[in-house]
């Protein structure tokens, strides 16, 4: 997939129309099942798509994370790491970055206990839309698994319960969760807000960098 570089500029080199790429991310190792679609800036690094995944998946960013794609790990390291494992920092690294080395799926896990695996494949790369906001949530099917409620077969155990009102752990996993849990309902409102106020931090973001690119000219 090749990336287009002709998306319009302002006079401070700030892009006028964000050139956007339409993401699939799918969860590993679970049917039904559990996808999002998402559109995000090309320019957004890594780490900032860790923070939609958490938006869309409805985690609560609790535990690390990793990102492998053409043959490399991207994370945010740590000096400390025992396993002296070569990584690279999320953060540094952009979506675009990664499609011009024409890498077209890669891999996503959160927490290493749980090990949710997701693969994200990129389905388009396309001009955004003049006035809307980045990154914004498309579509999606099915609840992403609670967390800490471990890994694939304590998520099937835990639908079983939750499923069964008469089963008798059915009570202590309502308390643990908090509430019934519907595997169908995304909470696409929930979904929604989390990824607007990601897009408006961004928008933002922007804003203050062009004014103080406008003020050293």
């Amino acid at each position: 997939m090749e990336l287009d570089r002709s998306a319009p500029h302002d006079g401070v080199g700030v892009m006028t129309v964000d050139r956007i790429a339409r993401l699939l991310i799918q969860l590993d190792d679970i049917e039904p099942l559990i996808w999002r679609r998402v559109e995000v800036p090309l320019t957004m690094s890594l780490k900032g798509l860790h923070d939609v995944i958490q938006a869309v998946m409805l985690f609560q960013d609790y535990h690390l994370f990793e990102f492998k794609a053409g043959g490399r790990c991207y994370d945010v390291p740590d000096p400390e790491d025992l396993y002296e494992r070569k990584t690279f920092a999320a953060r540094n690294v952009r979506i675009a970055a990664l499609i011009e080395r024409g890498i077209a799926t890669f891999k996503y896990t959160y927490d290493f206990g749980d090990n949710w695996q997701h693969t994200i494949t990129v389905e388009e790369v396309e001009d955004g839309s003049p006035g809307i906001e980045y990154p914004r949530f498309v579509d999606g099917q099915r609840r992403a698994p609670p967390e800490d409620v471990g890994s694939t077969s304590g998520f099937e155990e835990f639908l079983k319960v939750m499923a069964k009102p008469r089963h008798p752990r059915h009570r202590e996993f309502v308390r643990w969760y908090g509430g019934r849990f519907d595997p169908v309902d995304i909470s696409v409102d929930i979904v929604q807000d989390r990824v607007a106020r990601l897009a408006r931090r961004r928008t933002l973001g922007k804003a203050g960098f062009a004014k103080s690119q406008n003020q050293q000219h």
